[in-house]
């Protein structure tokens, strides 16, 4: 059998890492300022998360949702300390995706409507209604395809004003827009969801599945804005590369039984690697050396000749080029051993390292930025 060919692969074979460091099935070493799209994020193979992960698999490893798992409610108190939302519920499933789904299957149930507002540049997962509500028709297959969703221009809160009716269940939003290229919603726009929504009795989704999780500087990157969403969804750096994801609800949105479902979400070995990421964010502070480290480079960044913006928060931080940026990443790759990210926009490099990268993996990417900009330049 052979594997169904849907990604353009490096040649590259990774067998081991540590923090931000990587080795190929060669021997060579790489810097990894990219995490696996921002999955990485206390590091690779962090001591503490690995004993947590082991600890637990020599114990039980699974068992389904029929019986009380003591680790979920752990997580549900930790989470809900560390992001501030203390009174929130959890439901915890497997991937971003499946958490924007029943985010937005929460929101239909609970106002009986079907009608959902997304915006231009959103990425929201491949499956169902997450993938409509994706703006992208080539990854939208016919079968995904509906009239329930309207895109509106990001940013634009007039356009959204005049859009909104009492037929919408749900508007939703990334925190920070990570594959349209690191674009950021305004704290007005925010702020205008918010107040619209709870006008139409429609629930305000925050996707915070690659924005969140202390990445941006704050626990979740629409703090900056102040606002308080009825649904959030998390995913990639919550479980550091154990499949997990979650959906926090409002108190104000009533469970019933059979409401919403999964057989892996929130297993025990999910839970213990979910645990140990919450753990060590707080006891290594990362959230607040995310925000530190991330502003600087931010500031470095921008002072770097052939660079047009630098756009983020934190560690989520897309750099635009003036010229197309796919070259610039191969380079940096194949003659200095970087790893970073592409977006849609491609002028947009992509930079999602660990929350605990380290100043001395910041500055060697400067420096091989720099020069490689410089070499394009003049081979222009």
């Amino acid at each position: 059998m052979n594997l169904f060919d849907v990604y353009p692969l490096f040649d590259i074979e990774i067998v081991k890492a540590q923090g931000s460091t990587l080795w190929d099935n060669k021997g060579k070493e790489y810097l990894d300022l990219y995490g696996g799209h921002a999955v990485i994020s206390i590091g690779h193979s962090h001591p503490y998360y690995i004993k947590k992960i082991e600890k637990q698999l020599e114990q039980i490893g699974f068992y389904s949702n029929s019986i009380k798992i003591p680790q979920q409610k752990e997580l549900a108190e930790k989470l809900g300390e560390l992001s501030g939302y203390n009174d929130y519920q959890l439901f915890l499933c497997n991937s971003g995706a499946e958490a924007n789904e029943n985010a937005l299957k929460v929101a239909s149930f609970h106002t009986g409507r079907k009608k959902v507002i997304t915006f231009t540049k959103s990425f929201h997962g491949r499956t169902s209604m997450a993938v409509a509500a994706t703006d992208d028709k080539s990854i939208v297959a016919p079968v995904n395809e509906t009239e329930n969703i309207l895109f509106l221009p990001f940013n634009d809160e007039q356009a959204f004003e005049q859009a909104m009716n009492n037929d919408v269940c749900a508007v939703i939003v990334e925190g920070i827009q990570g594959v349209g290229g690191v674009n950021i919603p305004t704290a007005s726009f925010l702020r205008k969801i918010e107040a619209i929504c709870k006008q139409h009795g429609a629930l305000f989704i925050l996707d915070e599945v690659q924005s969140g999780y202390g990445r941006s500087g704050k626990f979740f990157a629409h703090q900056y804005a102040g606002v308080k969403p009825d649904l959030i969804t998390t995913a990639k750096g919550m479980g550091n590369g154990f499949p997990v994801a979650g959906v926090l609800i409002s108190p104000e949105i009533k469970a019933k039984h059979s409401m919403l479902g999964t057989t892996f979400g929130g297993n025990y070995l999910a839970c213990a690697a979910a645990i140990a990421v919450l753990d060590v964010i707080k006891e290594e502070k990362l959230i607040e050396h995310a925000n530190t480290v991330g502003n600087k480079w931010m500031a470095d960044l921008k002072k770097i000749k052939g660079v047009k913006e630098v756009r983020g928060f934190g560690l989520m931080i897309g750099v635009e080029l003036e010229i197309t940026c796919a070259e610039i990443r191969k380079k940096l790759l194949s003659d200095y051993n970087i790893f970073t990210g592409s977006a849609s926009n491609k002028n947009v490099i992509r930079l999602l390292p660990a929350l605990n990268v380290k100043q001395a993996d910041i500055d060697t990417f400067n420096e091989a930025f720099k020069n490689v900009l410089a070499q394009s330049t003049v081979s222009a």
